[in-house]
């Protein structure tokens, strides 16, 4: 069986689990905090991120989480999360990009660096500044968000994707870390009630990072 070295609020590991749970793929979960620095993660890793996935078996290492996801996506027909022509596939491509890179660098990241890092290894208290730079940038991609499915069915085009996988597995850490208000924004939060309704989004929600309790709402369905 596949094993995926991940931590709770790894975005990038979500987004591999939810391509994994839409699939049936089995694997094994297992924890890793990258900010450790172990010798034998950073062998498989040098870049010392999560996720990673092993087949001990067959000797194959995956390392990052698009290549893993497109790795899965040509060997496993089931579920098809990259498809149609060569356009829509350049169109999930991009967006996938643009939650992995621009969301995550404007949002996630600055959550996780505030309200888990500086908790667990420095134990210090929030930067309050930051949080709310990061709350003004989450409005300005459910904006987009918003303006993507005001013109189609889903973030990428008529069938769910790649890319609402991927936009999915970044806002469920920054909801889960408070960084998400949804007033002003119906068609996105419809939306993210259908991805969070999902059968592979069930043990995400369940799951809790130590010393870190999510909103209320975190886990409900009508937000």
């Amino acid at each position: 069986m596949w094993q995926l070295l991940q931590f709770p609020l790894c975005p990038f590991s979500r987004k591999v689990r939810l391509l994994l749970g839409e699939k049936g793929i089995a694997y094994e979960p297992v924890r890793e905090s990258p900010w450790q620095r172990r010798d034998e993660f950073l062998d498989l890793n040098p870049t010392g991120q999560t996720p990673v996935m092993i087949d001990e078996e067959r000797h194959v290492t995956l390392i990052d989480s698009t290549v893993i996801c497109e790795f899965f996506e040509e060997t496993v027909s089931k579920n098809a999360l990259l498809n149609g022509s060569a356009v829509d596939r350049a169109e999930i491509r991009r967006l996938v990009v643009w939650f992995d890179n621009n969301f995550y660098s404007d949002i996630t990241a600055p959550l996780l660096h505030e309200r888990m890092i500086k908790r667990i290894v420095y134990r210090q208290p929030p930067d309050a500044k930051v949080l709310r730079d990061a709350m003004k940038a989450a409005v300005g991609h459910l904006d987009y968000i918003d303006y993507l499915l005001d013109h189609r069915t889903w973030l990428a085009g008529a069938t769910m994707s790649l890319a609402d996988i991927t936009a999915a597995a970044q806002i469920s850490v920054a909801d889960y870390l408070g960084g998400i208000d949804w007033k002003s924004h119906e068609l996105a939060k419809r939306w993210y009630i259908g991805m969070k309704s999902r059968p592979s989004f069930r043990q995400l929600l369940a799951e809790r990072m130590e010393g870190i309790t999510p909103p209320a709402d975190y886990e409900k369905l009508d937000l």
